[in-house]
């Protein structure tokens, strides 16, 4: 069995959901501390050219606590966010679609960070017909104070997992060997970059799924991300 363990993203690049349809189950973390400067609750549309970001605001609070303990803030005002999508995207092709996608994404009343991230996740992954099962962390009975590599190789045990496979970036972060010793082959997931057709000029890469699914067809997708990746 495949499996692959990512933080929460609110509508990640592409390569996330390569990772989840290339294996069998799938692990998102929600006890797991929140990265202030990360991408957990921010990513980059295509606005004018050039790469913007939007985000979710949250309310404010220390910044050790887990995702699972955070809260969108009260002054989210996401008909702002869908215009900035609708402003930004509304003469792509499929633009239509998409933005029916988000809509219930986007109004979704959920106040908790994760679950709301996790529900766009999810409805992303219908949408692209993913049919990978997905874990939430904590629902799984390991020794959740383990850290980095060891918390990887207790949740692969948990799981039964075979093999577990990391995005490209991982490479540094995790030793084959000690993967090795537990009967865990570490393999790491590599995209390759898919241009396509944005508004005509100079090509934007790795922003966020919605731009890739506003200039694509839910098949195109479909059909880069099962094929456009290599495995190392």
């Amino acid at each position: 069995m495949k499996l692959g363990i990512m933080q929460p993203y609110f509508l990640p690049y592409i390569g996330y959901f390569q990772l989840i349809a290339e294996v069998d189950q799938f692990i998102v973390y929600d006890n797991i501390e929140y990265t202030k400067k990360g991408w957990i609750n921010r990513n980059r549309m295509l606005l004018n050219g050039t790469d913007t970001r939007f985000s979710l605001p949250l309310r404010k609070a220390s910044d050790s606590l887990d995702v699972v303990q955070r809260e969108i803030s009260p002054d989210f005002d996401r008909r702002k966010l869908l215009n900035q999508f609708r402003g930004a995207y509304q003469r792509a092709p499929y633009f239509e679609q998409t933005f029916a996608l988000l809509n219930p994404i986007i109004h979704n009343a959920e106040k908790n960070l994760f679950r709301y991230i996790y529900h766009s996740i999810t409805a992303v992954c219908r949408y692209l017909d993913i049919s990978t099962k997905i874990h939430v962390s904590s629902s799984i009975a390991i020794n959740h104070e383990l850290k980095s590599e060891h918390r990887v190789i207790a949740l692969c045990k948990a799981m039964n997992a075979k093999t577990y496979i990391n995005p490209i970036g991982g490479t540094e972060l995790y030793d084959r060997s000690q993967f090795s010793m537990h009967g865990i082959d570490l393999r790491f997931i590599k995209t390759i970059p898919f241009e396509y057709q944005q508004f005509g000029a100079t090509f934007v890469p790795f922003l966020s799924i919605v731009d890739v699914l506003m200039f694509n067809s839910p098949s195109a997708v479909r059909a880069h991300i099962q094929r456009n990746f290599e495995m190392v």
